[in-house]
């Protein structure tokens, strides 16, 4: 007689794995910024025009409404992109799925890295860059954007 238990594989499921992550880590992120810029008197309205500056350039911060909804837009593109990346990458590295919490938080810190010294300078974006700055922008990538995806992710894998 056979002993071995026989586990079903579950069938991965890229959709619901892209829009949850995408959206939790979006929500959290921007959360984040909102929270962190607020004790410095930095509205909602000016963050989002913000990183839409880095599409429209200046102009963005006379956009009022039109030109936040935009930054709001492609935050979450940036979101979405994040984590169809990890997902695709996790058919291929079983570690990403395998251990979610080294990998979310590994995938954070890259995220962080990929933002503020390849995107940002790109848009000609100036992230600030003092060590509180850092260690708050490395731990809010780590916790609302590579935790976030890496867990969804492995939910739906």
């Amino acid at each position: 007689m056979n002993s071995a238990v026989v586990v079903p594989i579950k069938k991965s499921r890229p959709i619901p794995a892209i829009f949850w992550g995408g959206l939790t880590a979006g929500i959290l992120d921007i959360t984040a910024a909102f929270v962190t810029w607020a004790p410095r008197g930095i509205s909602p309205m000016r963050i989002l025009q913000g990183i839409a500056k880095g599409a429209l350039g200046p102009k963005a911060f006379q956009g009022g409404w039109k030109t936040a909804a935009l930054g709001l837009a492609v935050h979450f593109l940036v979101a979405y992109t994040a984590t169809t990346i990890f997902y695709l990458a996790s058919r291929k590295i079983a570690f990403l799925t395998r251990l979610p919490l080294a990998s979310g938080v590994l995938y954070g810190i890259a995220v962080y890295l990929f933002m503020y010294f390849v995107v940002m300078p790109l848009a000609s974006l100036k992230p600030l860059l003092t060590p509180s700055a850092i260690v708050i922008a490395v731990l809010t990538h780590i916790f609302c954007v590579g935790l976030p995806i890496s867990l969804t992710v492995r939910r739906y894998s």
